[in-house]
């Protein structure tokens, strides 16, 4: 189908001012790339035009080929001019986004902050050093005789399956300290009755994680071995802790219990700080807060860290740190203090 020269050039003319008045409208990048496909892609009208220029006679061929570059030229200027209106417009915007008014008061630097459970330790660790404990430390990566057979922990004790307890690949007899009690058997080897110690750190057991539990949480352990110390010691040492801690006097109650490494063995509750006793969703409705064992050490324990067990006698206790800090705070998720999440960090 040949083309004649008068037909092209009011379709061009029409192309041309269309093309000026869609150029002159666009609003951001994204719309110029449209406006610039539709008139100069490979698919546009004027580029069909210019493949058919075969189509037109010999005589009209030069005028046609001059006519189509001129509107070509001016839609290639309209796009030029529409770029760089756009990419101005763009920049101008970026630069007042990112205006700086040196005349304006500064924001500050924002400084961090202890973890709670670093301050709730700090704060326990202070009350008993005002009492003569004194602070001593242990692996976290233990053995089975530390962790289990000097504490009195018969082989066949479900604590030691590994459903309960994580062991390691570096042998049989090698896992991750289930509590920090084995720090007591390590201090016991190595001082001389008599001693006042307090250990803590990160202890691991195969729990269900939840808003109680997690398979890691943090312990401390009271030890205090001389002549001549009762449960009626314990109980003075344990009460004026508690009361220190939470700054008054606290209620408290031993219930009978068992472990291994201490005999007799308690349970010490102390009267629920948020209720006074009345009952509330933090102490479960009873009154009571489940807070450590405790009870006087076995003289089977004292015997075989090299202590006679007829000269001294002593106590311990072991509490969780994460629930004294729960308690503390009012926390009542204990996976809060270990995601990260700066909005619960920052309320400390």
């Amino acid at each position: 189908m040949e083309l004649t020269l008068k037909d092209t050039k009011e379709e061009l003319s029409k192309l041309e001012q269309e093309s000026s008045k869609d150029f002159a409208a666009v609003k951001d990048s994204r719309e110029l790339n449209d406006v610039r496909v539709k008139y100069l892609g490979d698919k546009s009208v004027i580029i069909n035009i210019r493949r058919n220029m075969k189509h037109v006679s010999k005589e009209e061929k030069p005028e046609f080929g001059k006519l189509v570059n001129q509107v070509m030229t001016s839609i290639n200027t309209d796009f030029e001019t529409a770029k760089t209106r756009i990419e101005t417009a763009e920049l101008n915007a970026k630069l007042e986004k990112e205006r700086i008014d040196p005349s304006l008061p500064g924001l500050g630097t924002k400084l961090g902050n202890l973890h709670p459970l670093t301050m709730v330790t700090n704060d326990i660790v202070k009350i008993f050093e005002r009492m003569g404990f004194s602070l001593v430390d242990g692996p976290e990566i233990e053995n089975t005789y530390y962790n289990f057979t000097a504490l009195n922990t018969p082989e066949d004790h479900p604590a030691r399956d590994e459903q309960d307890t994580f062991y390691t690949s570096l042998g049989d007899d090698v896992l991750l300290r289930s509590h920090t009690s084995s720090i007591q058997i390590r201090a016991m080897e190595r001082l001389k009755p008599p001693f006042r110690i307090i250990g803590h750190g990160r202890v691991y057991r195969n729990e269900e994680v939840n808003a109680r539990k997690m398979p890691f949480f943090h312990q401390l352990e009271v030890m205090m071995i001389e002549e001549n110390v009762n449960f009626g010691n314990m109980k003075w040492v344990l009460n004026e802790f508690l009361n220190q801690f939470f700054g008054e006097d606290v209620p408290t109650r031993f219930r009978p219990d068992f472990f291994p490494f201490t005999e007799p063995s308690a349970e010490l509750d102390a009267q629920c700080v948020f209720c006074k006793g009345n009952g509330c969703t933090t102490c479960g409705n009873r009154g009571w807060l489940e807070l450590m064992g405790c009870g006087m050490v076995d003289p089977k324990v004292l015997e075989m860290a090299g202590i006679d067990p007829e000269k001294y006698s002593g106590f311990a206790a072991g509490l969780g740190i994460d629930r004294f800090a729960m308690l503390k705070y009012k926390i009542n998720d204990i996976r809060f203090m270990f995601n990260g999440d700066q909005r619960f960090l920052n309320q400390f």
